[in-house]
């Protein structure tokens, strides 16, 4: 897949050849964190990437078995592909949650932007300038946490805060990497 095409591109692709892709990527039909970091070429991370791959993993893993499969992978696509924004933000919360407790807090959104930031090298905004902008914005009782509905109608009310959220986040990489057969290796 070349660099100009879009997640509308993606979108083309049928259940059948995503199955096909993830078979050639991982001919066991199960996707280890270890084979997902070596597919998407993830080494050398921080110790906050490594967190953040760590999240994205285990939350595609819907079953918790410690893999992905394919229904769980192209499950992961779908949203990513086709998901509604309120879909998408519900996936992001539960991304920054990570302590699982329903709320997020400024240490778990600088932590989590930060591990991003070391990924994608996305740096118009540090990890403390976004952190408390997006609490600025969302927070609407300040106690210092995010709930769900803050969130998303926090993020769905400002433009500005939306576009920067869905461009940091954007896994549609991943996807690219998965697509086009790549295969890094550690």
């Amino acid at each position: 897949m070349g660099a100009g095409e879009s997640s509308d591109d993606f979108a083309a692709m049928d259940n059948s050849q995503w199955y096909q892709k993830f078979m050639n990527q991982c001919p066991s039909g199960q996707l280890s964190l270890y084979e997902f970091k070596t597919i998407l070429g993830l080494r050398d991370m921080s110790p906050q990437a490594n967190m953040y791959v760590e999240r994205v993993f285990h939350i595609f893993d819907l079953n918790q078995d410690g893999f992905i499969d394919f229904l769980e992978f192209i499950a992961a696509i779908n949203l990513v592909i086709r998901g509604k924004i309120d879909q998408k933000l519900k996936w992001y919360f539960k991304l920054y949650d990570a302590d699982g407790n329903g709320c997020i807090d400024k240490k778990e959104l600088l932590n989590i932007f930060t591990a991003i930031q070391a990924i994608n090298g996305y740096t118009s905004t540090t990890p403390e300038e976004f952190t408390d902008m997006v609490f600025q914005k969302v927070d609407v009782n300040n106690d210092g946490q995010l709930t769900l509905e803050e969130f998303i109608t926090g993020v769905e009310k400002d433009e500005g805060l939306m576009e920067l959220i869905t461009k940091t986040f954007d896994l549609s990489n991943v996807l690219k990497v998965i697509q086009s057969g790549r295969r890094h290796s550690i």
